[in-house]
């Protein structure tokens, strides 16, 4: 049988990356055929190898966020390590960093460099808050861009903020570099012009925010921090059942409301209520809402409240917890799940969100780190003698 060209196939991307951000760009990128070539430290490699070992003793980020990818380790501060970069990027189509502020201008590798000497390369720089502006310097992560997008302030309880539980900034900068990485190759194959492309975690995450801030600057207040509720919706939110579990429902529309006061409530009257005959009117009268809501959704258990909610058309579900998501029925029915090795076993991995028809998902292995580094030096012309000498001196 023919295996199907994959859509990046002939594409080469070199990244000098680690922790989140350019690693799922760049996994991305692989998982729709391209060749990455990800550039680690000698010895240690991507610190994110580190983050935990609970993946057959390798770390959980590591795993998530580098199949099918090669590995070559370069001592980048060395000349020698540098030289061979530039032997990688003079037969690159891509090349993703997301170094430490300052570092790539440094080690000659910024976006002015880099376009001057291969004018068919894309760069791709991912940093904290721009390359430029008052900020450029700082150090950033994911909770700190958390914070300073004030996401953290609507994330939580009344009582208390809370981080997302998820890297959510580094995954909205990986996107966009992805995307961006992708209009550029191409722009570049229909115009043969070449845009280096810049993300910030900052002002992807700003970019997410985009409700909050509009509903703040032009309303004068910000959401309310409200735990499973929905700050501008009622009701819409988690709310504890007889046997101890939780279900979440929401109302969108008028038609929705008239439903669940009839036929869920039996209270048709609460339709016409003033305190309740509009969206804003619920949000404003909502104390009073969800105590009507809780009263009736406890006297039954979990998933007796959720086939009847079901059964008149509101959008409902159970509260997982990340083992029930594992074993989610929609994941398991439409084979979402494949085996993907990583050094020593297999893991369970789930396949791309995006499907494209006729085009199989690639799924190859998890690299060891400078699993690779001895075949691509070879590749690019390096002797054994050559290789061995770059070893002994800890270049590679």
């Amino acid at each position: 049988m023919t295996v199907p060209r994959l859509p990046l196939s002939g594409i080469t991307v070199v990244s000098v990356e680690q922790a989140v951000a350019a690693p799922y760009a760049t996994r991305q990128l692989a998982d729709l055929g391209a060749r990455v070539i990800k550039v680690e430290r000698p010895g240690e490699g991507d610190f994110a190898r580190r983050y935990d070992t609970t993946v057959h003793g390798h770390s959980s980020y590591f795993v998530w966020l580098n199949r099918s990818k090669e590995s070559v380790t370069l001592d980048l501060k060395d000349p020698r390590g540098l030289e061979i970069l530039h032997q990688l990027l003079d037969g690159a189509d891509v090349f993703v960093q997301n170094l430490a502020p300052g570092a790539a201008g440094r080690l000659g590798l910024g976006t002015a460099a880099l376009t001057e000497r291969y004018p068919r390369l894309v760069p791709c720089t991912i940093s904290g808050y721009g390359t430029s502006g008052p900020w450029t310097d700082r150090k950033s992560y994911d909770l700190l861009v958390q914070c300073q997008t004030g996401l953290v302030s609507l994330t939580g309880t009344p009582e208390e903020t809370a981080r997302v539980g998820i890297s959510v900034a580094d995954i909205a900068a990986g996107m966009y570099a992805y995307s961006g990485v992708l209009t550029a190759l191409y722009t570049r194959a229909t115009t043969g012009r070449t845009h280096p492309v810049e993300v910030s975690l900052f002002e992807a995450l700003a970019e997410w925010m985009g409700q909050p801030a509009y509903y703040t600057r032009y309303g004068g207040t910000q959401p309310a921090r409200l735990g499973t509720q929905h700050a501008t919706i009622a009701p819409y939110g988690a709310f504890p059942t007889a046997d101890g579990g939780q279900v979440l429902f929401s109302i969108q529309n008028e038609r929705e409301w008239a439903v669940l006061c009839a036929e869920f409530l039996g209270r048709p009257e609460l339709t016409d209520d003033p305190r309740f005959a509009t969206g804003s009117r619920r949000v404003a009268h909502r104390a009073e809402l969800n105590a009507i809501v809780a009263a009736r959704i406890v006297r039954c258990d979990a998933e007796e409240n959720l086939e009847e909610l079901e059964r008149i058309g509101i959008a409902c579900a159970g509260v997982n917890d990340v083992a029930a998501f594992l074993d989610h029925p929609v994941l398991a029915a439409r084979g979402r799940w494949q085996e993907v090795a990583v050094p020593g076993a297999t893991v369970q991995a789930l396949l791309p969100p995006a499907d494209l028809a006729g085009v199989p998902a690639r799924m190859d292995p998890v690299p060891d780190v400078g699993e690779h580094t001895d075949a691509i030096l070879t590749e690019l012309g390096r002797t054994r003698d050559d290789i061995a000498a770059l070893r002994a001196d800890a270049v590679i």
